[in-house]
């Protein structure tokens, strides 16, 4: 087997990354938008129109930038990212979802996996202005509110927590 050939093996196809994705991952881009995502990390990575990383995502949000948010669907645990799609919707912000992570690094121009990358709003001149504008589109048209709960997928559940009160563990039900 040559190297190709094993790379190809190694490799997922969108639908399997697809499967693995958690709960929270709503919109999921679809094949040929997360394409045209991964398309725009590169390109906007190349002219440092990017923040990348959730540490660097939320210090630009603060400091007022605006743009695209482009998350990865399979980070666990939740907590790393959860915050984010609100805070994306409160400062009006669209967001979309890719199925890896390890796709999204590779976009972005770094070896590690990224969970989370802002693509700025684009400059006068930016090569890939219409994929900016085509997936901003795509992603204002979701509405948050209007998931109901049977609409995420099957292996998103809660699991039973306890309440520990004066040392001892109670079921809050």
């Amino acid at each position: 087997m040559s190297d190709t050939e094993s790379k190809k093996s190694s490799s997922k196809t969108y639908e399997e990354r697809a499967k693995a994705v958690n709960c929270i991952s709503q919109p999921l881009a679809n094949k040929k938008s997360t394409k045209k995502a991964h398309k725009l990390v590169k390109k906007a990575s190349s002219v440092k129109h990017i923040r990348r990383g959730v540490k660097e995502v939320i210090k630009g949000i603060r400091k007022g930038e605006k743009g695209l948010a482009i998350l990865a669907g399979d980070i666990y645990p939740l907590d790393v990212i959860s915050h984010i799609p609100i805070l994306l919707e409160e400062k009006d912000i669209p967001y979309l979802f890719v199925p890896s992570k390890q796709d999204l690094g590779a976009a972005a121009s770094t070896k590690r996996p990224t969970s989370v990358v802002l693509v700025k709003t684009p400059t006068k001149g930016f090569d890939g202005q219409d994929i900016y504008d085509l997936l901003t589109k795509e992603a204002k048209e979701y509405d948050p509110t209007g998931v109901s709960r049977a609409s995420f997928s099957s292996t998103c559940y809660v699991e039973s927590y306890f309440v520990v009160l004066d040392g001892n563990s109670r079921d809050p039900t």
